[in-house]
């Protein structure tokens, strides 16, 4: 087998497949799994069900294929009997064997074409109405009286065709008649000898059914079956179903073998090219699939990557505003508070003159190192205190006023006016320190 354009996967699979099933031919291994997209346990459900007689499980289509029958592109094999009283030998009997031979060739054919004429007005007659049930009840009987044969396809000659169309094997379809001795010798014989059973289950499917049923009937007039027994073999060449070769007549079972290996050795390559086309075809599609995910992979990066930078550049946005909106807020707070300052700075109360009566002198030391000493007047509220601070322009906007020591926190605020200085028991030359909330 050749391995190019399969995977280790699929060579794994090919192998496991080979061995379950026991198949030479490790091309119609790889086939048969090609067929079932390479599900190891359908295609050995499949695979048994065909070697059993049971149609495909996974068949779609419903109509059989055309199936081609021109005598020319078909081995015929005949075993017709004459009587040896009656050869004529000499120069006379070269002629009358050739004459007999063409007017047979020639009525031959003839019948083939009046019976494929005869046979497109009986296409338009109904379908029996219970096909599957003619073949069934037909492997019944034929169980009973010839109890050794090989495997019978359990459906109809449409899903025949169909499977060994799908499946690239070939078909043996045999029309019985118990009317005539030539067929009930040929079950008997050829039919069911074990070399015969093991050659036929091992290469074709075997369909058949009875000549007088209506299914029998209408597949019979189809392949143009007019001597019994006869056997056909039909197979996929160039795309179509084609009958390969007609077996008419007894024969023995070694016989029979030779005649079907010449078919079957003929035509073997049409099987294999077949086989070929659809390994092309599955590699083609597996490439295409590849090349598919692969553009679509490369694609979903692309969509990823450029989805990321979407949300790095969103992001980046966003901070910047949210910094901007934080210094605008901040710059607002600023300009509120300059404006605050200015209002509140009419509303501290004058300095009084030194040596005024009722007068405390503070010092108050700033944050930044600066001392200040103003005088108030003791009837000053502690609000007046904090206006004073909030709108010097080196104290900061966040603040409060403690003592040294003892150390404890003056209570002012700019919302209340609190007590007065009296009352809050600030000496004169009071040291306050001012500490900055906000640091």
């Amino acid at each position: 087998m050749d391995n190019d354009g399969l995977s280790n996967e699929q060579t794994e699979k090919v192998l496991q497949f080979q061995d379950i099933t026991g198949l030479d031919d490790m091309n119609v291994c790889r086939d048969i799994l090609i067929r079932h997209q390479w599900d190891l346990e359908i295609a050995f459900q499949e695979h048994l069900n065909i070697r059993e007689g049971r149609p495909s499980a996974y068949a779609t289509e419903s109509r059989a294929p055309a199936v081609i029958n021109d005598r020319f592109l078909q081995h015929v094999f005949s075993s017709a009997r004459t009587s040896p009283s009656r050869e004529p030998g000499g120069i006379a009997g070269v002629i009358g064997y050739m004459f007999n031979y063409m007017v047979n060739f020639w009525c031959s054919a003839f019948s083939s074409l009046l019976s494929s004429i005869l046979g497109l007005f009986r296409d338009q007659e109904s379908i029996p109405a219970d096909p599957l049930g003619d073949v069934l009840k037909f492997i019944q009987t034929y169980n009973e009286k010839y109890p050794e044969h090989p495997v019978f396809y359990q459906g109809t000659y449409s899903q025949a065709l169909n499977d060994a169309k799908n499946e690239l094997r070939f078909l043996l379809v045999y029309l019985h008649s118990e009317a005539t001795s030539e067929a009930v010798a040929f079950c008997r014989g050829a039919l069911s000898d074990p070399l015969v059973i093991e050659y036929v289950n091992r290469r074709m499917l075997f369909w058949g059914c009875d000549m007088a049923s209506h299914e029998g009937k209408r597949v019979a007039t189809t392949v143009s079956v007019r001597t019994h027994p006869t056997l056909l073999i039909i197979g996929m060449r160039a795309n179509k179903m084609i009958i390969m070769g007609r077996l008419e007549g007894d024969c023995s079972a070694e016989e029979l073998i030779r005649r079907m290996d010449t078919v079957v050795n003929d035509n073997e390559v049409w099987l294999n090219q077949a086989r070929q086309d659809r390994l092309e075809r599955d590699l083609t599609q597996t490439l295409r699939q590849q090349q598919d995910e692969a553009y679509q992979r490369s694609l979903q990066a692309d969509q990823e990557k450029q989805r990321r930078k979407q949300q790095e550049r969103e992001e980046a946005m966003r901070i910047q505003a949210a910094i901007e909106a934080e210094q605008a807020a901040e710059q607002q707070r600023k300009e509120d508070i300059e404006r605050l300052k200015l209002d509140l700075a009419q509303l501290v109360p004058s300095e009084p003159e030194a040596g005024a009566p009722d007068t405390i002198s503070i010092v108050f030391k700033l944050p930044s190192g600066l001392r200040l000493e103003r005088r108030f007047r003791s009837t000053d509220t502690m609000r007046d205190i904090y206006h004073f601070i909030f709108c010097h322009p080196d104290a900061p906007d966040s603040f409060e006023i403690t003592t040294n020591f003892p150390k404890r926190v003056i209570k002012c605020s700019g919302d209340e006016p609190g007590q007065t200085l009296l009352l809050s028991g600030l000496k004169n030359r009071e040291v306050l320190f001012v500490a900055d909330l906000e640091a």
